[in-house]
């Protein structure tokens, strides 16, 4: 029999590429679309180089990229399994900083949590259906029609 499914290394795929959408969008290094095309349009950042056309591809790149991961999320855990993943990522953050293993004065390094925050959700957002399966034994479909 086909073992049918994602798979543990589906899942991390997606998760991967979650992240990866996340990180190019923008971190704090200064090495992402906001801060390559964003910030100079806005006056936040210097002007920078390159193909107005590259600039524009890339951009259509990322939003397809966020519709896809976005739509896939909301389809599988809905506004409100993302919205209570969120606050459960942002209790941890508020507990890293309580307990002193992350300062409040170190914004780069909450961003970066916080970043990882948002891709994990997409991304488990994006195998939740697998996941479910997995944990309880029902299987999940669209409603057609």
């Amino acid at each position: 029999m086909a073992r049918s499914g994602v798979g543990a290394a589906g899942m991390l795929m997606r998760i991967l590429g979650a992240l990866l959408l996340v990180y190019a969008t923008f971190n704090p290094t200064g090495r992402s679309y906001f801060h390559w095309v964003l910030a100079p349009l806005i006056g936040v950042g210097e002007p920078t180089g390159g193909s107005t056309a590259l600039k524009f591809l890339v951009g259509v790149v990322l939003v397809i990229g966020w519709v896809v991961v976005l739509q896939a999320t909301r389809r599988s855990i809905g506004l409100t399994g993302a919205f209570l993943a969120l606050a459960l990522c942002a209790g941890l953050i508020w507990l890293l900083v309580e307990q002193h293993v992350v300062s409040p004065a170190g914004s780069a390094a909450i961003a970066h949590i916080a970043l990882v925050a948002i891709g994990l959700v997409l991304g488990v957002g994006m195998s939740w259906s697998f996941l479910s399966r997995r944990l309880t034994g029902q299987i999940d479909t669209d409603q057609v029609g």
